[in-house]
């Protein structure tokens, strides 16, 4: 997908988030002179051809009370981590879950779901219900705790 001017003045606009407004397509919308319909319309066929991922709050666990977060990572059999992945990714305390390549001999995990809790032994209880759903299809487990709180961004256009 090619982008025209109207999709490059559209990712600028929201490339710091959309505006906390009820109506917030429309709000953009304003200030790029045109319909939010429009807004709407065009960011979807971003999402379409996959120039976006998606559109979605992104929320900062630690403001919210969430200070230990940790990435479980996983190492479960191929022939179930995609069925099994999609439960976990369900569950209340997971905010992401996904399967990356294993990078043997000195990665054995697949299977990646990040866990955010007010405590550690919190995170750890959530790892430990994720144990039990994966049963005997998990091999290994360990948890990776966060250290810094990294900035989140998202698609970002030059202004050249």
């Amino acid at each position: 997908m090619a982008l025209d001017e109207l999709d490059r003045r559209l990712i600028r606009a929201t490339q710091s988030g959309l505006p906390l407004v009820p109506r917030p397509f429309e709000a953009i919308g304003a200030t790029l002179g045109v319909s939010g319909e429009l807004v709407r319309e065009r960011l979807q066929a971003m999402l379409d051809a996959g120039l976006i991922r998606r559109i979605g709050a992104v929320p900062n666990h630690y403001r919210l009370g969430f200070t230990a977060n940790g990435m479980s990572v996983w190492d479960v059999a191929d022939d179930v981590v995609d069925q099994l992945g999609e439960r976990i990714g369900l569950l209340p305390g997971v905010s992401h879950c996904y399967r990356r390549p294993r990078r043997l001999p000195v990665w054995p995990y697949n299977l990646f779901a990040m866990l955010h809790g007010r405590s550690r032994e919190e995170v750890e209880q959530q790892a430990s219900e994720i144990a039990a759903m994966l049963g005997n299809a998990c091999r290994a487990h360990d948890i990776l705790y966060s250290t810094a709180i990294l900035k989140k961004t998202g698609l970002r256009l030059s202004e050249s």
